[in-house]
């Protein structure tokens, strides 16, 4: 388990025990924010009726996402995923910050997809492209501040 991940941990006990479907609408809400403009431009329409799964493995959590009426939706593990991309939280933290592109995460295989290959690559290469608005840069600041959590006596993973 990364350095972040160690840390975080405990934090993430409530989204383990609570129902994926509600922290899969919490993450959908925030994603309709910050990916609006992509959105109102159609560069998610590839996941229309679609749904994928991020699953950030090495501290159980699971999210169910898919699009329907111009919205990312979250679902609850009933929803089969067509895809899905898994990871260590580290990993994720690293795309989420724009300090890594998906493409090197995915061939380091520090990420891997399944299902879906077509859909998963669509999603990599929006993901590769999108740009957060100038508004979010606090917040990818926070996330790659996340990503450089390391304890002591312990290497990054």
């Amino acid at each position: 388990m990364s350095a972040p991940s160690r840390f975080l941990y405990p934090l993430t006990f409530p989204l383990r025990i609570m129902p994926s479907v509600l922290h899969s609408r919490a993450l959908a809400t925030m994603l309709n924010q910050v990916m609006k403009e992509a959105l109102e431009d159609g560069e998610l329409d590839f996941l229309i009726g679609r749904r994928i799964a991020i699953e950030i493995d090495d501290i159980g959590v699971r999210y169910r996402l898919g699009l329907t009426d111009g919205k990312i939706r979250g679902y609850g593990d009933d929803m089969p995923a067509d895809a899905s991309i898994a990871g260590g939280l580290h990993e994720f933290l690293l795309l989420a910050a724009r300090r890594e592109d998906a493409d090197t995460l995915f061939f380091q295989r520090r990420l891997r997809m399944s299902g879906d290959t077509e859909l998963g690559l669509y999603l990599k290469n929006f993901l590769d492209a999108f740009e957060p608005p100038e508004k979010y840069q606090p917040l990818v600041r926070a996330l790659d501040k996340m990503a450089s959590i390391r304890l002591p006596g312990k290497s990054r993973a």
